[in-house]
């Protein structure tokens, strides 16, 4: 398919929300928006209807109710990531319940750092079941939360589980400091999604880490698809590269679920 001139692949948007609604029509909008953009397939996670930073357990089954609804609707379209709180009695047994039932992986958000135990166990089913896990990451000049993972966190958790697929949301916030904090774990990828579109940002990804080490993501609607997109799209990397980042990588990665 060619699109603005390019030969591009199937694009995948590893990293989007849908909105903190029990109305899943109001996430519509999602898949137009994606559709006009090009974008093939969305891998959505909820951060719950109401959104906390230490979810409760029926929060994140209510959450994930929703999203494996809005993957049923658009199933052609819609991938699903499973949202626990690591801290929480049958977190672990929510992922595995999930994944069999369609999801694609585990989404962490800022209910425990990465290089905590409770995270360890959850890299501990992860890998048993075989699905990757997308960890935000941030490292916030103004100081983190208390349980937001840094890339050095990330680091530490792919030093212990080097068989676990780790997708490090956010380039880290600080790109250069969260590209350069996981360059020697080749077990994580980083994706692009969330920050303001900078000069430089994506190629020092693909020269420090290679470009099958990066992945096309939006936090959308957090963030705009168009805006996020250009980012790769403006980036001086080769075409084949740049086809690894919008989508090939994310079909290995995921390996035809």
């Amino acid at each position: 398919m060619h699109r603005g001139g390019c030969k591009l692949g199937l694009i995948i948007d590893a990293h989007a929300h849908l909105f903190p609604s029990k109305d899943m029509s109001v996430n519509e909008e999602l898949v137009r928006q994606a559709e006009l953009n090009g974008i093939d397939r969305i891998c959505v996670s909820s951060l719950g209807r109401r959104w906390s930073y230490m979810p409760t357990m029926e929060d994140c089954v209510e959450a994930n109710g929703d999203v494996l609804r809005f993957m049923r609707m658009h199933p052609d379209r819609v991938l699903g990531w499973c949202y626990i709180n690591p801290r929480e009695d049958g977190a672990l047994e929510e992922l595995e319940r999930r994944v069999g039932e369609g999801m694609i992986g585990v989404k962490l958000w800022v209910s425990c750092k990465a290089n905590e135990p409770p995270v360890f166990k959850v890299a501990e089913k992860a890998i048993e079941l075989g699905v990757p896990i997308l960890q935000h990451s941030w490292f916030k000049a103004t100081g983190n939360l208390p349980n937001e993972s840094t890339p050095q966190d990330i680091a530490e958790l792919a030093d212990h589980y080097p068989e676990a697929k780790i997708i490090m949301a956010h380039l880290g916030g600080d790109w250069e400091k969260g590209i350069k904090a996981v360059r020697p774990y080749e077990n994580v990828l980083v994706d692009t999604s969330g920050g303001y579109p900078e000069m430089g940002m994506i190629e020092m990804a693909v020269r420090e880490l290679g470009a099958e080490r990066v992945v096309f993501g939006s936090d959308a609607p957090g963030r705009n698809f168009c805006v996020e997109l250009s980012k790769i799209m403006a980036a001086e990397i080769e075409p084949e590269e740049r086809n690894l980042i919008l989508g090939g990588n994310m079909m290995r990665l995921l390996e035809g679920r």
